[in-house]
Formats: structure tokens, sequence, C-alpha cells
């Protein structure tokens, strides 16, 4: 199955818990009636308005979400976090952990009374927030597929935090800079790109995700998207087939990239020495530094001579600038 996106399978993933029904429905009985007794007169109902009179507590069950929190100075309202949240962002290690992403644990969410949880939308992750529903827990759900709808759950969680204004100058960062990296590669050479997500299997950067977006951004042509959209599986004999130019390479691991394809040395980005290893930790999460990922990625497939060339694109005036300038110039000279 493939990766639900690409942090998954480059960090590893969690086995998935068996349960048997009875002692499932059991359990579930004897966490509503524990959060019934726990449960303060000010906690909102569901889909309720958040209490203002105390500080407000949260629950993320995704390291994406929990990295927004955190981006726009809410890392305080985390009182529990996913096991990946606390591997990736060493200032939430000392939250209480609730599990990982595909086995949370029910009672340790339960146990810590948030306002709300947020989760991402997936069968296993929706799954588990509909268990926290029905015992009274308030959850949010979060798409972070595509670019639009990870500057979408910035936003949201802005609003949520009351932090509005830190989100729309996150949102506008990331947006200049997918601007400015696409008008430095303009006149570049757009190569035949491969991104792989892992090695054994294969999995590849599909169509309609982040990554494909900021891969057309950067001006990379994304072979992976004739298999399939998400994060689809390959085969070597497909990967000689498309003959990629550039292979970036997103594996962790001990081998490097470049050993690793040099056992297939038709293919011409290993002959022509364009295997590119990429930091997955700075690439891959759909979180709120997605302006600094895209000009990692634009170093990583153009090489740091483009760099200068962002700068000045990020610092040049806009058309609405360049319009209003060339309207002031008009006037002066009638």
């Amino acid at each position: 199955m493939a990766p639900a996106y690409p942090f998954h399978a480059v960090h590893g993933d969690y086995p998935r818990p068996v349960f048997r029904s009875a002692s499932r429905r059991l359990v579930l009985v004897v966490l509503a009636s524990l959060f019934a007794l726990a449960s303060s007169p000010a906690r909102s109902g569901a889909g309720g308005d958040l209490p203002r009179d105390r500080p407000l507590r949260l629950i993320s069950m995704n390291p994406s979400l929990s990295a927004i929190v955190v981006r726009l100075g809410s890392g305080d309202s985390l009182v529990g976090i996913d096991d990946y949240s606390a591997r990736v962002l060493p200032s939430l290690a000392d939250r209480p952990h609730v599990g990982g992403l595909f086995d949370p644990s029910l009672e340790a969410v339960v146990a810590l009374r948030p306002d709300r949880v947020l989760i991402v939308a997936g069968v296993e992750q929706q799954s588990y927030g509909e268990q926290l529903e029905k015992l009274g827990v308030d959850v949010e759900i979060f798409q972070n597929e595509r670019l639009d709808e990870v500057l979408e759950n910035i936003e949201r969680l802005g609003a949520l935090l009351g932090r509005e204004s830190l989100a729309a100058d996150r949102i506008r960062s990331i947006l200049a800079m997918r601007n400015a990296v696409a008008r430095a590669a303009q006149d570049l050479p757009h190569p035949a790109t491969v991104a792989v997500v892992t090695r054994s299997p294969l999995f590849l950067v599909g169509a309609n995700t982040f990554l494909d977006e900021m891969l057309e951004a950067v001006g990379a042509r994304n072979l992976g998207r004739e298999l399939s959209e998400g994060y689809p599986r390959g085969s070597i004999e497909w990967l000689i087939s498309v003959a990629p130019e550039l292979l970036l390479d997103l594996t962790p691991g001990t081998e490097s990239a470049s050993d690793f394809w040099a056992r297939w040395p038709s293919l011409p980005a290993v002959a022509r020495g364009r295997v590119i290893t990429v930091d997955a930790s700075r690439i891959s999460m759909p979180g709120p530094d997605l302006d600094l990922a895209l000009r990692e990625l634009a170093v990583a497939v153009h090489g740091p001579g483009i760099a200068p060339h962002i700068d000045a694109a990020l610092t040049a005036p806009g058309p609405a600038t360049r319009a209003r300038e060339s309207a002031r110039k008009g006037d002066s000279n009638r």
C-alpha cells in the first residue's frame, strides 16, 4: 500500500494494533464513562465554541499540524502529541505521547481532557476520530495532500489559535517563494525528474500532491505523474523506460543515493552524475515551512547558482506594485 504521504514512508510506519471486537466495545464504554466523570463544565460541546476563559488544550495527531501550531507560536497549547511529532519536533519531546499515527491510544487522549484533537484526513485516522467523537471529544479534520490544502490548514489553525496575523504572514511567505522559484527557473532547462520516496519497495512522488506542485514550481518535470496520483509504487523496469535526467532521492539510510543507483548505469541521471540526495525531513513535511522547502528543492534541481536569482525575484516588485508605479509615472508626466 502506498504511503499516505511521504513523511510516513521516510520515517517508518507503526504497527497496526489488533483488537477483539468485544474487548474494543468494552474499552469504549469504560472510556465514555471516564470522560463523562472527568469533563469540566467549561468544556465546549462537539462543534461548539472553544473556551476563552482558560488556555486552549489541543492534541495533535500529525507532525505537520504540530509543526504549524509551533510555528504560530502556540506550542504551549499542545497538551499531547503523536509519537512522530515527538521525533521530529524536539521542542515538543517533553509533551505526553498518545501513540503513533496509526495506533493512537484512546485512553491517553481522554485522560488529557483536550478541547480539540487535530487529525489528518485518511481512513485510519478518521476512523479513530469517529471513535473519539462518540466519547464526546471534539475532533478537527485537516486535508494535507495539496499545497492549497496545506495553506488552508495554516489559515484554519491560525483562526483556531487566535494567530491570524502570523498565519497570514506564513502563507504570504510560502506563496512569495513559490513565485520566486518559478521566476528564477523559468528560463532554465526543466529536467525529466523522478522523486523517489523510498527505494525498496520503490515509491515515487505522483500527480496531484504538494511535492508534485513544488517540483513543477522549481522547474522539474515530474515523470511520476504518469503512474498515478499520490505516491504510487514503481518498478526498476519503469524507471529505466522513462530515462530520468534527474533523480531526487528522499530515502533515509546509510547507503548513499549515488552508490545505490550506480547499480543501473543506463539511467541518464546516473550516467550524468545527476542523482541528488534530498533531506526528506526538510522537504516532505506538508507544514509551515514550505517556503524553505521550495528554495532547497530549487537548489537541488538547478544547483546553488539559482539561489541569487531566487533572492532577486523575492525582492523584485510584483505585477500589482509595477502597475501602481507605472500609473504614478503616467500621472506625473501629465
